[in-house]
């Protein structure tokens, strides 16, 4: 079996089809989840500093904007590892089906 006719029947195939279409809705919307928060805090330090210089609460020397920043970076952290595991858990799967239905 050559390796064009392998790669038209993955391509063919609807279960490649659903495979890319969850793939790239599910990075689309984790990648929204990380920049709209990333670019939020960006233009609130660009064009407000002052109210991320803003102290946590009277006397302290932490300022709003660090378990802001804390956050944006844990949370990037967290749904990099949500990505990890649906890739490995369904998109996996039908990758492997995917696969296994083409060299038949």
């Amino acid at each position: 079996m050559s390796k064009s006719s392998v790669q038209a029947k993955i391509r063919s195939n609807p279960k490649f089809a659903e495979m890319v279409g969850k793939r790239t809705r599910f990075a689309i919307i984790l990648s929204l989840v990380v920049l709209v928060p990333y670019y939020t805090f960006m233009m609130l330090t660009a064009f407000n500093p002052a109210f991320l210089a803003q102290p946590i609460g009277e006397g302290s020397v932490i300022t709003i904007g660090w378990p802001i920043g804390v956050i944006l970076v844990v949370g990037s952290w967290l749904t990099t590892g949500i990505y990890i595991r649906r890739a490995n858990g369904e998109f996996d799967s039908l990758n492997e089906q995917v696969l296994k239905e083409s060299h038949k």
